[in-house]
């Protein structure tokens, strides 16, 4: 798929089939994520890749927009890493660089997916601390469900020419 179809047609797919997202392919999705733009190249994100029914199961419990989680193949937590950040809040602006790549890549490859946010609510960041054991200096920025497209959504028009400003406002 080319890079602007993917841009154009992602969308949000929530509802998923019973076929699994392999390992091969959540490592290219993974090298994808990493090719990401970082501030100062710092690369401060951790991965977590999980299929553990318990986890998914505990985080469904606790996050109010995370059930497509029960019907996936296999989920991507994103962190970002305190210690590694290039300065104070630069850590979540790479990992969303890091997550948009991740929802490109899985759509360039057929792979439905969902950005579930963490970041930057507390309580929701919270959840993946406990559930993953996460150390102090890892943050939950992000999940991202995967799986194979089970529903088809509408390509909606979004480019709006109004929001364009050249030179000044």
């Amino acid at each position: 798929m080319d890079i602007l179809d993917a841009i154009f047609n992602r969308r949000s797919i929530r509802q998923y089939t019973k076929d699994q997202v392999t390992d091969e392919q959540i490592s290219v999705i993974l090298k994808a994520a990493m090719y990401a733009p970082s501030a100062v190249n710092k690369q401060p994100w951790h991965f977590i890749v999980f299929r553990n029914r318990p986890a998914i199961k505990a985080i469904t419990e606790k996050h109010p927009n995370s059930s497509m989680l029960l019907e996936a193949s296999a989920a991507i937590l994103v962190c970002w890493d305190d210690n590694l950040q290039h300065d104070t809040g630069y850590g979540p602006v790479d990992c969303a660089a890091a997550t948009q790549n991740i929802l490109l890549a899985a759509c360039g490859m057929g792979i439905g997916s969902v950005w579930v946010g963490l970041y930057p609510r507390p309580q929701r960041m919270e959840i993946v601390q406990e559930i993953f054991k996460l150390p102090t200096n890892i943050k939950g920025f992000s999940i991202v469900s995967l799986g194979y497209p089970a529903e088809k959504k509408a390509h909606p028009e979004r480019f709006n020419k109004d929001r364009i400003h050249f030179e000044k406002w």
